[in-house]
């Protein structure tokens, strides 16, 4: 019955990092100078794209161990322009592989970015900074030897936390020490820690079972639940996260555990948790393993514990996940539910994604003691990309910000020749 399997034994289910894009390239500022072109214009070249920095789900990753130690990534920065209209090379790209199942968020915000639930789903984490226009641009009939050009644009930064939630067909759940990681080695090639105390399995670990040729099932053998876990008591929401993908539940009882009533105190514990920690989670399609009934004392309690358990509506199987007695029935019952799932996941309509239009950006403007703090993306970036050493680099910043109604905003604000403009990191001084 043993395929294989995939032993997490240092499983990183969470991680923190910072990634930057890399910046765009400056233009060129430079004119044509060659013999015999008595009037040479401007032939500056732009600056080419910084690269961008993706993440990947990758299925032959398990964890997110190697970011525990490569905590900072940078893409590479776009090459400078060049005179006779060369442009710089653009920046690298760089791709974060992480396994299936790993969520991305902001750091910062909390916003979730994307969820990476297939093969080869991918999002851009930090954009490239647009690469610099060259002189060449900015010609007009009345400025044909334009001495401007732009800088890059600084490319993308933020704090990134990766959260991985395994996906797995079926979900075993239990107390500790109900002999889930046990079952699971029984039934597929993983070799998790086991031990008779509680909390031997101090993170998930995976199988993929095999009933035959043709029908294969991952197996998840996530840590065992106390009461209390939804609100972080024992492994808490170490072991919640990962119970929100599986398909199935097998929910393992451990049936030498004190009487009948004791067991079956113990599934509604389980229960309740799951329902607690997500509403509906309990009402996932479940089949019920009660194990260890190779002792006499769980023998005793399947009578009772199966007649209540059935009468709730569950599958109910006595097992022994040492002997392997009653594994074969469970099995194709979970997978008789499996099939249930996948057929209604098919029927299911699919509802095309909702394209998001960004609004139109608005100009804000904060009075803060010393001058006036302009909040616009676009005014940030012109002021990136201005190079004000050049002669005509303020000229062009001044028509920019009017164009975007950031003069307007200030006039609106009241600001007075002499007061401090605050726009990105650059501070300029608001003239007559």
């Amino acid at each position: 019955m043993p395929l294989d399997g995939v032993h997490c034994s240092v499983l990183r289910d969470e991680v923190k990092i910072h990634v930057r894009a890399g910046d765009g390239g400056a233009g060129a500022l430079h004119f044509r100078r060659e013999k015999y072109v008595p009037r040479g214009g401007p032939d500056g070249g732009d600056g080419g794209r910084g690269g961008s920095v993706y993440v990947e789900a990758d299925p032959g990753l398990n964890t997110l161990y190697r970011y525990v130690r490569q905590r900072h990534v940078a893409a590479e920065n776009g090459g400078a322009g060049a005179g006779r209209n060369k442009h710089g090379k653009a920046g690298h790209d760089i791709t974060l592989p992480v396994p299936v199942g790993t969520v991305v968020h902001d750091a910062g915000t909390g916003d979730v970015l994307a969820d990476l639930d297939e093969p080869g789903a991918r999002v851009m984490v930090a954009r490239g900074g647009r690469g610099g226009l060259g002189n060449t641009h900015f010609a007009t009939p009345t400025n044909q030897a334009p001495r401007i050009a732009e800088k890059g644009e600084p490319g993308e930064e933020r704090w990134l936390l990766l959260e991985l939630k395994l996906i797995a067909d079926v979900g075993i759940v239990g107390l500790p020490n109900a002999g889930k990681s046990t079952l699971l080695a029984h039934i597929s090639a993983a070799r998790p820690k086991i031990a008779d105390y509680p909390f031997t399995t101090l993170s998930p670990n995976l199988g993929v079972v095999s009933l035959d040729d043709e029908r294969t099932v991952v197996v998840a053998d996530l840590p065992g639940l106390i009461e209390g876990a939804h609100s972080g008591a024992g492994l808490g929401h170490e072991f919640l996260r990962h119970v929100e993908r599986t398909s199935v539940f097998l929910h393992l009882l451990d049936g030498a555990a004190g009487s009948a009533a004791e067991v079956l105190r113990a599934f509604d514990t389980i229960n309740d948790e799951l329902e607690l920690y997500q509403e509906g989670l309990s009402r996932r399609p479940m089949v019920v393993g009660l194990n260890k009934v190779d002792l006499p004392a769980a023998r005793e309690n399947v009578a009772a514990v199966c007649r209540a358990l059935v009468r709730r509506g569950y599958h109910v199987y006595a097992l022994s996940a040492v002997t392997g007695e009653g594994i074969t029935p469970l099995l194709e019952d979970v997978w008789a539910r499996l099939q249930e799932v996948r057929a209604e996941c098919a029927a299911r309509p699919r509802e095309a994604p909702a394209i998001a239009v960004p609004p139109l950006e608005e100009v804000s403007i904060e009075r803060v003691p010393s001058g006036f703090r302009v909040r616009s993306r676009r005014a940030e970036r012109a002021v990136a990309m201005t190079d004000l050493d050049q002669p005509d680099g303020m000229p062009r910043l001044q028509e920019l910000l009017r164009r975007f109604g950031v003069t307007r905003a200030l006039a609106q604000a009241g600001i007075h020749p002499g007061d401090a403009v605050y726009i990105g990191d650059t501070t300029l001084t608001w003239g007559e």
